[in-house]
């Protein structure tokens, strides 16, 4: 059974980062959504993000979802996985994956990145844009989950 790592953080997880897990969780035999501690402000704490992932994907049996603070590869190596997952939006996301995946396999070369692309009605949404959206009182129940939505209602952005 082949383990993934889908690393983010998820702040707040949207229907983009639903359809690549969806995906991948059809093609690997477990999946793991790695929500990580953030090094600059989030919205929502660790825990939120954890949660509301949890909930978001409660109904996928191959899919775990944990949070960590630990340098990628190291929290790689302790799950036992040798794959990680990044998703690609735009070809502008492709610059900075690329160059994370090389400095990834240069620590770990045997852990591979395997990137998947969102379906394309779900390649524009990003959490800061979804956020954005919220702050001002827009209506996100496009682009996250129903429980997110509510979630995101509660606390508005600043």
């Amino acid at each position: 059974m082949t383990r993934v790592i889908y690393p983010g953080t998820f702040d707040p997880i949207t229907r983009g980062h639903e359809d690549v897990v969806r995906r991948a969780a059809g093609l690997f035999g477990d999946v793991v959504v790695a929500v990580a501690e953030s090094r600059r402000d989030t919205l929502f704490t660790l825990k939120e993000r954890v949660e509301m992932a949890q909930e978001v994907f409660a109904n996928f049996a191959n899919v775990q979802v944990e949070g960590f603070n630990d340098l990628l590869m190291n929290y790689v190596q302790k799950k036992e996985a040798r794959v990680v997952l990044r998703g690609l939006r735009a070809v502008s996301d492709f610059e900075f994956e690329f160059q994370m995946a090389g400095m990834n396999r240069s620590l770990q070369p045997e852990v591979e990145t395997v990137f998947l692309t969102p379906a394309e009605k779900y390649t524009f949404i990003s959490a800061s844009m979804v956020r954005e959206i919220a702050r001002f009182g827009g209506d996100v129940s496009k682009f996250v989950s129903p429980s997110v939505a509510e979630k995101l209602k509660d606390r508005k952005p600043t």
